[in-house]
């Protein structure tokens, strides 16, 4: 099956499309790597305990895994802008309810469950399916990468930034402006609305056959089985490292700089997994991502703890932050083809979401009830590993079709 992009209205040129895509994955993952901000201005306000703003957060990542493939799925069927809309108002609703409910029950059903939807609803499998669908093949790597950055930078801009606005605003206010933040995915949405075109020729011609074929592949497991790895360590480190360097006595301003820097490397991460994932195999990519990792948490945590060394971990660790995104879906739309690509990431996403829901949750319990994060460090070393190791069997090429009937 072929995979031309979808036509377009003329101010949609693929520059706009990227621009407009960055910017909404911007606001979509800035906003959410926030949360490990508000746990202790929240905790000392309102009494609510590490582990149960942890299983908030954990119940979060769960939904935006479940969410994914059913979104991305209606995406691929119906069109991305309305569940891009759909999910921005979903999101600033889940802000709203934390403000005016400011009690556990309200965490939990704001962080927890609105935004769990809304971000499931405008996330990577979203976005970066429509990207490929309406960008050339001949540089659409790049364009992943470009797009994928979009989510560094907003976390490098909205870290710092909520940080502050906390201090000298309170947690409250920063939260609401999250909340209009998060209503400016809504006009973003246009450039990426739409849905991918039937095209004739060998290959599933529905998404439940499309997501048959791919469950057959052992690449395809072993991709979604990897991703797990990759959300277990970024929402434990996003949730949690702050909190970790307060463990250690360092200022809290330390953190939110410390997370601000992970943004701003990971955008060049980003890129350099966009362009590099174009000229290299992605699979031995990834595995080398997932090596790099591990070898920067061990030392991490076997070195001093200073503002210096905190904020040199956290540059090298942006490097490999979210550089696997674009490699990842970049090996979904290589080996099935971008028709049904939002659909097939989606699923994968939901491998990530689980990784990433379990690792915020341990961290909250580790703390709460052994009394620091360690364990849950050395846990991830092991787990990237493993990941290492798990993608050098993937197959790369485009799987081989045969023609077969269409179906109704």
């Amino acid at each position: 099956m072929s995979s031309q992009p979808a036509s377009a209205p003329s101010w949609r040129t693929p520059l706009v499309i990227i621009l407009f895509a960055g910017l909404i994955l911007s606001f979509n993952m800035g906003i959410r790597q926030t949360f490990g901000l508000f746990i202790a201005p929240m905790n000392e306000a309102t009494g609510i305990s590490v582990s149960s703003f942890s299983l908030a957060i954990a119940v979060q990542n769960l939904l935006w895994g479940i969410v994914t493939p059913f979104a991305s799925a209606f995406a691929d069927r119906h069109g991305t802008g309305r569940v891009l809309v759909g999910g921005s108002l979903l999101y600033g609703l889940g802000l709203l309810v934390m403000v005016l409910l400011p009690s556990a029950s309200g965490v939990h059903l704001g962080a927890g469950l609105l935004v769990g939807l809304g971000v499931g609803a405008c996330g990577f499998p979203m976005v970066l399916g429509a990207v490929a669908r309406l960008t050339p093949e001949s540089y659409r790597a790049a364009a992943l990468g470009f797009a994928s950055a979009g989510g560094s930078a907003g976390q490098f801009v909205l870290l710092p930034l909520t940080g502050a606005m906390i201090g000298g605003l309170g947690w409250q206010t920063a939260l609401l402006v999250l909340m209009g933040l998060s209503f400016l995915i809504v006009p973003l949405a246009a450039a990426l609305a739409g849905k991918a075109a039937h095209v004739d020729g060998p290959g599933p011609s529905s998404i439940k056959a499309a997501l048959a074929e791919a469950l057959e592949q052992r690449s395809y497991r072993l991709l979604t089985l990897g991703f797990f790895v990759c959300g277990f360590h970024v929402a434990f480190v996003a949730t949690h490292l702050p909190g970790y360097i307060l463990t250690c006595n360092l200022a809290l301003g330390v953190g939110s700089t410390a997370l601000g820097l992970i943004g701003f490397f990971n955008i060049i991460g980003g890129l350099l997994a966009g362009v590099l994932g174009g000229r290299y195999p992605k699979k031995y990519l990834l595995s080398s991502i997932y090596l790099a990792r591990s070898i920067v948490i061990a030392l991490f945590i076997l070195g001093p703890k200073t503002d210096v060394t905190v904020w040199l971990f956290s540059s090298v660790f942006g490097l490999l932050w979210l550089s696997t995104v674009p490699l990842t879906s970049g090996l979904v739309g290589s080996i099935f083809g971008a028709r049904y690509m939002a659909t097939l990431f989606g699923i994968v996403m939901l491998g990530h979401q689980i990784g990433a829901a379990l690792g915020s949750w341990l961290g909250g319990l580790s703390f709460d009830y052994l009394g620091g994060y360690e364990p849950v460090w050395w846990v991830s070393v092991a787990l990237g590993l493993f990941a290492a190791a798990l993608h050098l069997p993937i197959r790369e090429a485009p799987l081989t079709r045969q023609a077969q009937p269409q179906e109704g």
